[in-house]
């Protein structure tokens, strides 16, 4: 099974899509944000198009894990996705990716211009390289992701 990771922002969404193991988390795309119901609708012909069976939604919690106006927007938004596709939409903790995105691209020596255009997609691959190694660590143990 394919899963589908994004990292939802005001202005882009990046996108990641894992391996039909779910090992291998890598970059998609970073959609320009459009209008919520544009939004919901391109997500979910991603969804289709590359048939994933879950989607791992960051969700932009304060460090103190208390839900703030950012991550209010993304669970509002979470709710729509709910409504236009058929499969499980999970939120995963992602504190400290878009700064751990950023990291990489200058360690990466990408250009600070070029940086924007690829901080998204690089989130998105942190979302979901993170939720698949705890999916595998949490399926060894016994226990599922909601435990």
């Amino acid at each position: 099974m394919r899963y589908l990771g994004l990292d939802v922002g005001d202005v882009r969404i990046g996108v990641a899509l894992s391996d039909e193991s779910a090992t291998i988390a890598s970059g998609l795309e970073t959609l320009a944000r459009v209008g919520p119901k544009k939004d919901l609708k391109a997500v979910a012909e991603l969804v289709r198009t590359h048939e994933a069976g879950e989607l791992v939604v960051g969700l932009p919690k304060r460090l103190d894990g208390s839900i703030g106006p950012q991550a209010e927007k993304v669970l509002e938004f979470m709710e729509g996705l709910k409504r236009h596709v058929r499969i499980p939409v999970v939120a995963w903790d992602e504190r400290f990716t878009t700064a751990i995105a950023q990291q990489a691209l200058i360690e990466g020596d990408v250009s600070r211009r070029n940086r924007k255009d690829h901080v998204d997609k690089v989130a998105a691959i942190l979302i979901l390289q993170n939720y698949l190694d705890y999916r595998k660590v949490a399926d060894a143990e016994g226990r599922g992701p909601d435990s």
